[in-house]
């Protein structure tokens, strides 16, 4: 390549992707992550697609590494410092299940054993008034214990100090001083909003966090300018905004979910460019699928996030503004497995990258979703993994053998009927995921486009698009390495959130107004801080809001017209009827203010293809092959190149759309059309 290089990297539990453009040109690569090394995972996609660092004048990244920390356990020793009487907050939790009769239900163990939590007395008043100042000797005493025990973290929660950060701040002050070589982050630091329990834990897990995550930008920005890169790389955040290194370093719960929502982001932007504003999203990993939905041209931002929760287990909840996405472990990596009573499973277990599926034949015995794709004749064996993998198909085929002898209700099950089953097991979770995004939501799926990405997404798209009677399914560019796509889609963000309840009331409508202007000088000071100028910088204002005397809020968007307590009381009632599905004649009040701040970065336009000479896709055709489709007929489905599908083109069904590491399988009945970017867009029979 020549001349400057935009570059994004994902990293994702089985591959790592790159997207680089350069010149109006845009290069995809997709290779292995390395498991124990993922900045080395990065710098194989570089050498790979033979990208010099010196070249590259902008850097993107995505990973995994704190949620794999937090997942996988492999964080810090940690402390917590609190309000004296507030030790045992992690301990209680809270007391709200599952379900009323969901017997199995058990608290999370807290993220910090109580022998690490210590008290100080200090007090701060739910109003932000100071009572009593940090107790500098409790201070001391207790940092010479976690000392003694060899504590590497602490996480600092003093009561409301999300309305007065004071006190926290005093303490930080004097840790630093009396133990410089500790890390320590507060809480007013990651979460300025009230419930002391999700605070605290927020808290907690940065902590724990903070040092390994530190260490990996710290070793990915190093071997960058190692490797003549000069400039450094911004990391991709959970709330579908970029930051730079020092800013995630100092809150690395923000990119807990990073990779994923580059990939709504991505679909955000697509969708606009081609005039869609109401799109569910599916993208489907190597271990995960992911869903969410973008209504009216706008994502939904939440801070109700928790990660491990399950039927059995309430998970951990972190109060970071994260993209509202469902994620179950349902990829290509998946593995298909029979419990102790003989039912089938699809996941959350995967195979990852090493030893990966069957097919690799670098040891995995056990069969997943890929191998089911492959044996069901979706995925060409020629060209698993971009034509980089020899097919090991008398491996998947031996496999799926072995699951149907296991399949005790079924003797006599032939292998490809049970690669069949898995994927229509694999398929219902999909579904359940599109309904609590959508329909859980108060969205009907009728009214939206499937925006389908990622190496798996377009093979199971048009399956779960008919389930839900959705009228059609969008395969974008670059579909395999979308989420790296998206990040050099979207600019730089900051979210600011703070608790302060406020009555709707004509009279409020000042405060509600300075509030935010307060907000809008923190950001542009921040901003500002790290040389972007005020002409780059626009804001987008939220209210959490509440009727009196309930327990949780509904977001609203504020627009940008004027202020009006009048206008914003029905968009409250409409929101509210949305979500839950009743309204009341209660009074509302502010809850929470939610001010996303943004700096507009450079972006390489997406350019439209030129138009077929001829409309006929027969230049595209390279044959013919049998698919088992997922009613389980076997038809003799026509193979395309999408590489050679041209703008103006159309095929019908049944059909399998390969590129370099996916494919779209496109049912009977089906209408694909290629918009003006490569986009295909499948319109079910009905549709």
């Amino acid at each position: 390549m020549t001349g400057e290089i935009r570059v994004a990297t994902d990293i994702g539990g089985t591959f790592t992707d790159l997207v680089a453009l350069c010149d109006g040109r845009v290069s995809a690569i997709k290779s292995h992550t390395v498991a124990d090394d993922f900045a080395q995972g990065v710098f194989n996609t570089l050498e790979k697609g033979d990208i010099a660092s010196a070249d590259i004048g902008f850097f993107v990244h995505g990973s995994t590494i704190v949620i794999n920390a937090l997942t996988q356990r492999k964080g810090v020793k940690t402390g917590l410092i609190t309000t004296r009487g507030f030790r045992d907050v992690l301990e209680i939790a809270r007391g709200n299940t599952p379900d009323l009769f969901n017997t199995y239900y058990r608290k999370p163990k807290p993220c910090i054993p109580r022998y690490l939590r210590r008290e100080v007395s200090e007090r701060t008043d739910y109003r932000g008034r100071i009572i009593t100042q940090p107790c500098e000797t409790e201070l001391v005493a207790a940092l010479d214990f976690f000392e003694q025990e060899a504590v590497e973290a602490l996480a600092v929660c003093f009561l409301h100090s999300y309305a007065n950060p004071e006190n926290e701040q005093l303490a930080l002050t004097l840790i630093k001083r009396q133990w410089p070589a500790v890390t320590v982050i507060a809480s007013h630091q990651v979460c300025r909003e009230w419930r002391e329990y999700e605070r605290a834990n927020t808290t907690a897990l940065a902590a724990y966090v903070l040092p390994p995550a530190d260490a990996y930008l710290n070793g990915l920005e190093q071997g960058l300018q190692e490797k003549g890169m000069g400039n450094s790389p911004f990391i991709m955040q959970s709330n579908g905004g970029i930051a730079s290194v020092n800013s995630v370093r100092a809150n690395p719960v923000s990119m807990v979910e990073s990779g994923p929502a580059a990939g709504v982001l991505g679909a955000l932007a697509y969708s606009k460019l081609i005039g869609e504003h109401n799109v569910l999203t599916l993208d489907i990993g190597g271990t995960t699928a992911k869903c969410s939905l973008i209504h009216n041209g706008m994502a939904r931002i939440t801070t109700d996030y928790r990660i491990e929760k399950t039927r059995k287990n309430a998970g951990y909840p972190i109060k970071t503004p994260v993209i509202d996405i469902v994620e179950i472990g349902s990829g290509g990596g998946s593995i298909a497995w029979l419990d102790d009573a003989g039912c089938l499973h699809v996941g959350p277990r995967s195979a990852g990258s090493s030893p990966g599926p069957v097919a690799y034949g670098l040891g995995g015995r056990e069969p997943t979703i890929t191998d089911a794709n492959l044996l069901t004749g979706r995925i060409n064996p020629e060209r698993l993994v971009g034509g980089e993998i020899k097919t090991r198909l008398d491996s998947v085929r031996a496999a799926f053998a072995t699951l149907s002898e296991q399949i005790k209700v079924a003797p006599g099950v032939e292998p490809i009927a049970a690669a069949q089953g898995v994927l229509q097991l694999a398929n219902a979770n999909m579904i359940n995921a599109l309904k609590l995004v959508s329909l859980n939501r108060g969205h009907d799926p009728r009214d939206f486009s499937l925006v389908a990405f990622g190496g798996g997404g377009a093979l199971h798209a048009v399956a779960l698009a008919e389930e839900l009677s959705i009228p059609k399914v969008i395969i974008p560019p670059y579909a395999a390495v979308f989420s790296a796509w998206g990040m050099l889609m979207i600019d730089l963000r900051r979210d600011y959130i703070n608790t302060a309840i406020v009555p709707f009331r004509a009279t409020a409508e000042p405060e509600i107004e300075k509030r935010f202007a307060d907000l809008e000088q923190e950001a542009e000071r921040e901003f500002g801080a790290q040389g972007i100028p005020r002409a780059a910088i626009y804001h987008q204002r939220y209210l959490d809001a509440r009727y009196v005397g309930q327990e949780h809020t509904v977001k609203l968007n504020l627009c940008d017209e004027a202020l009006s307590i009048a206008s914003l009381t029905e968009d409250f009632h409409n929101a509210h009827e949305k979500e839950y599905t009743f309204r009341l004649d209660n009074p509302v009040e502010v809850v929470n203010f939610h001010l996303a701040s943004f700096a507009r970065v450079e972006k390489t336009r997406l350019e439209p293809l030129s138009r077929a000479a001829s409309p006929s896709p027969a230049s595209a055709l390279s044959g013919c092959r049998e698919v088992v489709y997922a009613d389980g007929n076997v038809l003799a489905a026509r193979i395309y190149e999408r590489e050679r599908l041209a703008p103006g083109m159309e095929i019908s069904g049944p059909a399998i759309i390969e590129e370099a590491a996916s494919a779209a399988v496109v049912h009977e009945g089906n209408r694909v059309a290629v918009d003006d970017y490569g986009g295909l867009h499948i319109h079910l029979v009905d549709s």
